[in-house]
């Protein structure tokens, strides 16, 4: 027979009510009370029906994550952050793919809220900084967190410093006796593409170096665009060609490392390579990628449990920026 709330209650030795405030992780509930009520649930094997949870205290328990990214290895390790959080905390979530350029976007998402009544949202890039659709989350009042906003200030979610990181990136490549440097700039309405550039530039000009036109190609972290500014870059005059190139996500760079060997290349000997972020295709192409790990799964969980504490009653949440690291792999080596 299926167990009920009220066999657990009755193992537990309190009522029914604690039972379910201890289910929805409610504050007022002693430890001990808290302890016997787990106990009880753990050795009678109780599962509650999301349903009829969310009939009884007339919530939704929902977190939808809000995406349009053209990157799917990134989105990948955002959304099993964001799963992970909702796991911990029995949350429900909800992925809804969106063209934040549409007409319409913002209605769609006003409508996407209506019919399907998620408690919350995580936001990711570029939707994170739609001005029009943060304005309408505040009139409606719904709760948000963000992940690696432009604006900051009274937002909740999680960031990282990408001009540092990018800039340490490029100096990695300077170290190793690179001065035509090249970089792949990402999609224009991602407040990381401008970062990433920022990085790049005030790595070349901490170094003395002036940052030649040529060599800045705009992409739109595709792995398409990573061969279409490849091919613009190796088809400069050899003299004023790159000899690494900073792709702004491991997509592009993996399109470059693609259109190195197009164009009878040898990476890293005739030229190296180096992307942003560390998801998993920088482990999956030959040479192994020389990237910026981005912990893109711990970002998606950090934003996740900010918008859960505040979900139940346990704080105000906070914008938690999370650390990066160089990872060098065999996509770089010293200039020839």
């Amino acid at each position: 027979m299926r167990v009920r709330l009220e066999d657990v209650a009755r193992a537990a030795g309190v009522s029914p009510k604690t039972v379910s405030r201890v289910l929805n992780d409610e504050a007022n509930v002693t430890a001990r009370t808290r302890e016997k009520v787990r106990a009880a649930i753990e050795a009678m094997g109780y599962r509650p029906h999301p349903s009829a949870r969310s009939l009884a205290s007339n919530r939704s328990f929902l977190v939808a994550t809000l995406y349009d990214n053209p990157s799917s290895n990134y989105l990948t390790e955002i959304l099993g952050g964001v799963l992970e959080a909702c796991d911990q905390h029995r949350y429900s979530m909800l992925v809804r793919p969106l063209d934040v350029n549409a007409a319409d976007f913002v209605a769609r998402v006003d409508a996407f809220i209506s019919h399907h009544r998620p408690e919350g949202l995580v936001l990711t890039p570029p939707i994170t900084d739609h001005a029009a659709l943060l304005a309408r989350l505040h009139e409606r009042g719904v709760r948000y967190a963000s992940v690696s906003p432009i604006e900051r200030a009274g937002r909740i979610g999680a960031f990282m410093d990408e001009p540092l990181a990018a800039r340490q990136m490029v100096e990695h490549l300077l170290a190793l006796g690179h001065r035509r440097i090249a970089h792949v700039v990402g999609h224009p309405a991602h407040g990381a593409s401008r970062w990433r550039l920022d990085g790049y530039r005030a790595a070349l000009h901490a170094a003395g170096m002036s940052c030649d036109p040529a060599l800045v190609v705009q992409g739109d972290f595709s792995f398409g665009s990573g061969v279409t500014a490849a091919r613009a870059l190796f088809s400069l005059p050899r003299d004023r060609g790159p000899t690494a190139v900073f792709a702004a996500n491991d997509d592009m760079a993996a399109g470059v490392i693609w259109t190195a060997g197009e164009h009878g290349l040898a990476v890293p000997r005739d030229v190296s390579v180096c992307g942003f972020d560390d998801t998993p295709i920088a482990h999956q192409i030959w040479p192994a990628l020389t990237t910026v790990h981005q912990p893109s799964h711990d970002m998606g969980r950090i934003a996740a449990l900010q918008l859960l504490e505040v979900l139940r009653g346990r704080g105000e949440g906070a914008m938690v920026q999370v650390p990066f690291a160089l990872r060098v792999r065999e996509s770089t080596a010293p200039a020839a």
